[in-house]
């Protein structure tokens, strides 16, 4: 510890101009990194409930039951089942079976036209809830690192001995490592909710893909035709 403390005084003279620069913008207070931390917590918990609620009220729970009846050809019940629905089954759904008169191959083309249309809106902030789960550890190292630095310069600029180093450079160091375990609580939930949500939005694309299944093998099974005149009843 002696060595290192005579270490950190005569790299206060060795010091070049840059070096100097930089290290006075490190020595300010890392505690605004602290501050970004928790931000961007607040903003990623407000985020998961936004989805929480878009992705339940943007689904339909008995999708398994109207792929039966659009595989029997019962298009009118199931056109007032989701009448009024949100969601990309709903939209499927909808837009397929207004569709019907012009053939199988166009309804095809309408349902895969639909979700790639409805999918973005569920992945909307699912990349920031990814980035922030990736990159939340490596902003708290950051604040480690500046308090580690502000840390060891405090020690240079002291005249302490014995004990009293170590205790000088353990109290800096346990301030700085706050900074990572703060980045690692805002990581952690962050990528659990992400991985969620992308595991609801597979399960709920695969939901849709087996209603427009139904919807097109009904009509190629039967090589049927729904005139345009019935869709609106």
């Amino acid at each position: 510890m002696t060595s290192l403390f005579l270490l950190a005084q005569a790299s206060q003279t060795e010091v070049g101009w840059l070096s100097h620069k930089l290290l006075s913008v490190t020595l300010s207070s890392a505690e605004w990194v602290l501050w970004l931390l928790v931000s961007l917590s607040v903003l990623s918990i407000a985020l998961m409930l936004e989805r929480a609620v878009y992705f339940a009220t943007h689904r339909l729970n008995d999708s398994e039951a109207l792929a039966l009846k659009l595989a029997r050809g019962e298009f009118d019940s199931v056109r007032s089942a989701v009448e009024g629905k949100k969601g990309m089954e709903a939209a499927v759904i909808r837009e397929g079976l207004a569709s019907t008169s012009q053939g199988a191959d166009t309804v095809e083309q309408v349902i895969a036209s639909t979700v790639a249309r409805e999918r973005p809106q569920y992945e909307r902030y699912l990349s920031f809830l990814g980035t922030l789960g990736n990159n939340a550890p490596f902003i708290g190292l950051f604040g480690t690192v500046l308090g580690i630095i502000k840390a060891f310069h405090d020690l240079g600029a002291t005249n302490v001995k014995g004990a009293a180093i170590q205790q000088t450079v353990m109290a800096g160091i346990s301030e700085a490592l706050v900074a990572t375990a703060v980045g690692l609580a805002v990581a952690i939930p962050a990528v659990v909710a992400f991985n969620v949500f992308n595991r609801q939005l597979k399960t709920l694309t695969s939901r849709t893909n087996a209603l427009g299944f139904a919807l097109v093998g009904s009509l190629r099974a039967e090589g049927r035709k729904v005139p345009a005149s019935t869709e609106g009843r």
